[in-house]
C-alpha cells in the first residue's frame, strides 16, 4: 500500500501590540507572574472588553499580504471550555465570521513551487499558562498571557510532507515579521503551531482520521514530530487498526508523541456570538490606507535582489529570510564600493556563522553595516587579501575597532610591491631546488607548494594574484 500524507497547520502569531486585545494591560514578556492580568483579562463581574484597534490593523495587513478577503464585517464569539489557565471559562475568538478569509501563499520545495491555501486568519485572545515546576506536585497558574492578542492562521490541508509544512511555516514566519505584526520569537511563544495530520491511500480523495500535534515551537521539532506521527499512523493502519481522532503532544526529549485528549469538534465548544462585543466593521477607506503602508514583501524583494544585484537564488533567499538581514545587506552594498555578490558572500557566510555561534540575530550583530562595508572596501582596493580579511573580521567582532585601525595595528596591509614579492619568490626557489625540478619536469601540482611557501614567508601579506603571476614567470622553463 502506498500512503499519502495530508497536513494542515494552525499557526498562532502573537500580535506585536503593547497592550492586550480587549484591555489596556501590558504584554511585556518575562514579567513577574500574575502582574499583567487586569480585571478584564480575568473576566471579573461588571467589566467589558474593548477591542484594541491596532490588532485590527495588523490582521488586515496580513490579509492584504496573502491576497485574501479582509471582511467588512467580522464577529467575535465565545469558545467555551474549562481549563485552569482560562479564568473566564471561555475564550473570545472568531468562528463563523473571521476577519480574514480565503488567502494563499506560495512555497518552494525541491525547486517545485506549491500554492498553499489559507482558509482563514482570525483574532483571538490567548489563555494563561500552567506551570508544573517547583510546586511540589502542584500546578501554578500564571495569567500574564491571558488576553494577549493572537492571529490564528489556518491553512488548507494542502501540504503533503513535513518538508512542505516547514517551508510553509517559515514563509509565514518571515511574512509576519516583514509586516511588523509579530516578532516571531518562538522561544518566547510569540510564534507557535498546531499541526493536523492524517494518512490515506494514494489516490483516495477522502481524508483520513486526523490527529493534532499541539504547541510546536521550532522548525526542527515540527519536522521531527510530523515524521514521527506519520510513521505511527502508518503502523496503525497497516496493522489493521484505526487511527483515533485526538490531540497529542510531542516530547522532544524522548522523541515521542503521546495522547493529550480526545480531539474536540466545533460543537463541543458551544460557540455563540459574544454579547459584550459589537460586530467589527472595516470600511474600504481604512483598507486603502493600510495598503499604502505595506512594505516590500519577501517574494518581491527576492526577485529584486536577483535582478538588481545579480545574486543567485540561494543568496537572495538567505538574505530575505528576515527583513533585518535584507536591510543590513542593502546598507553594506550602499556604503561599500564592493560588488553586491561579495557583500552577500560575507553576510551569508562569515557573518551568519558568527551570529549562529553566538546565538545572536542580525539586530545584535557586533559588526555594523558600516564596519563590514569598510572592510570589504579594503579587499576591493587590495589593501588586504581575502585570507587576511577573515582575521580582520574576527578582530572587529571582538571589538578591536574598525578595519583600518585593525589593519594598521597588526601590520596586516597587503604587500603589492612587485620587487618585494620577487625577492621572496627568489629565496623560496633557491631554497627548494628539488621541487623546482619536479615542477619543471611536469608535476604541475607542485606549484601550490611554492605559493604556500611564498605566502608563509610573507606572513600572508603578499598579494596572491601577483604571487601566482610572478611565480609562473620565474618557474617557466
Amino acid at each position: 500500500m502506498t500512503w499519502e500524507t495530508v497536513i494542515g497547520l494552525e499557526i498562532h502569531a502573537q500580535l506585536a501590540t503593547k497592550s492586550k486585545i480587549f484591555s489596556g494591560a501590558a504584554t511585556t514578556y518575562g514579567a513577574e507572574p500574575n502582574t499583567q492580568a487586569c480585571a478584564v483579562d480575568l473576566g471579573m463581574p461588571g467589566v467589558l472588553p474593548v477591542i484594541n484597534s491596532n490588532v485590527v490593523l495588523m490582521a488586515a495587513k496580513f490579509g492584504l499580504a496573502i491576497e485574501a478577503e479582509v471582511a467588512q464585517q467580522s464577529v467575535f464569539a465565545r469558545k467555551n471550555y474549562f481549563y485552569p489557565d482560562l479564568p473566564k471559562g471561555y475564550q473570545i475568538s472568531q468562528f463563523e465570521l473571521p476577519i480574514v478569509r480565503q488567502g494563499k501563499i506560495q512555497i518552494e520545495v525541491n525547486d517545485e513551487k506549491i500554492t498553499i491555501g489559507i482558509t482563514r486568519a482570525h483574532l483571538e485572545e490567548d489563555a494563561g499558562k500552567s506551570l508544573h515546576e517547583d510546586f511540589h506536585g502542584l500546578t501554578g497558574i500564571d495569567l500574564n498571557r491571558a488576553g494577549t492578542p493572537l492571529l490564528e492562521i489556518v491553512s488548507e490541508p494542502d501540504m503533503r510532507s513535513p518538508k512542505e509544512a516547514v517551508a510553509y511555516m517559515k514563509k509565514i514566519h518571515s511574512l509576519v515579521q516583514y509586516l511588523g505584526i509579530c516578532d516571531g520569537n518562538m522561544q518566547e511563544g510569540s510564534f507557535r503551531c498546531d499541526a493536523n495530520i492524517s494518512i490515506r491511500p494514494k489516490g483516495q480523495q477522502e481524508l483520513g482520521t486526523r490527529t493534532e500535534l499541539k504547541n510546536l515551537n521550532s522548525f526542527r521539532f515540527i519536522e521531527r514530530a510530523l515524521n514521527l506521527e506519520i510513521e505511527r499512523q502508518i503502523d496503525i493502519l497497516e496493522s489493521g487498526k484505526t487511527v483515533k481522532q485526538e490531540t497529542r503532544l510531542y516530547d522532544s526529549d524522548k522523541h515521542e508523541t503521546r495522547p493529550m485528549r480526545s480531539k474536540e469538534e466545533a460543537n463541543d465548544y458551544r460557540y455563540f456570538n459574544d454579547p459584550d462585543l459589537l460586530p467589527l466593521i472595516i470600511e474600504p477607506e481604512f483598507l486603502a490606507q493600510i495598503t499604502k503602508t505595506l512594505p516590500e514583501l519577501p517574494d518581491v524583494k527576492k526577485q529584486r535582489f536577483i535582478s538588481q544585484y545579480n545574486l543567485s537564488t540561494y543568496d537572495a533567499e538567505s538574505l530575505i529570510n528576515s527583513r533585518e538581514m535584507a536591510d543590513y545587506f542593502e546598507q553594506v552594498v550602499e556604503k561599500s564600493a564592493s560588488e553586491a555578490k561579495i557583500c552577500a558572500n560575507w553576510i551569508v557566510g562569515d557573518l551568519s556563522a558568527f551570529l549562529n555561534k553566538n546565538n545572536l540575530d542580525i539586530t545584535s550583530s557586533k559588526i555594523t553595516p558600516e564596519q563590514l562595508a569598510s572592510m570589504l572596501q579594503r579587499i576591493t582596493d587590495k589593501t588586504i587579501s581575502g585570507k587576511i580579511a577573515k582575521k580582520v573580521f574576527a578582530a572587529m567582532w571582538d571589538g578591536e575597532g574598525d578595519a583600518d585601525t585593525i589593519i594598521n595595528q597588526h601590520g596586516w596591509k597587503q604587500v603589492t610591491d612587485s620587487d618585494a614579492i620577487e625577492k621572496i619568490i627568489d629565496e623560496v626557489i633557491n631554497n627548494n631546488p628539488k621541487q623546482v625540478a619536479e615542477y619543471q619536469g611536469g608535476k604541475d601540482k607542485v606549484f601550490g607548494f611554492f605559493v604556500g611557501q611564498v605566502m608563509k614567508a610573507s606572513k600572508g601579506k603578499a598579494n596572491p594574484k601577483q604571487v601566482n603571476e610572478l611565480l609562473k614567470q620565474k618557474l617557466a622553463v
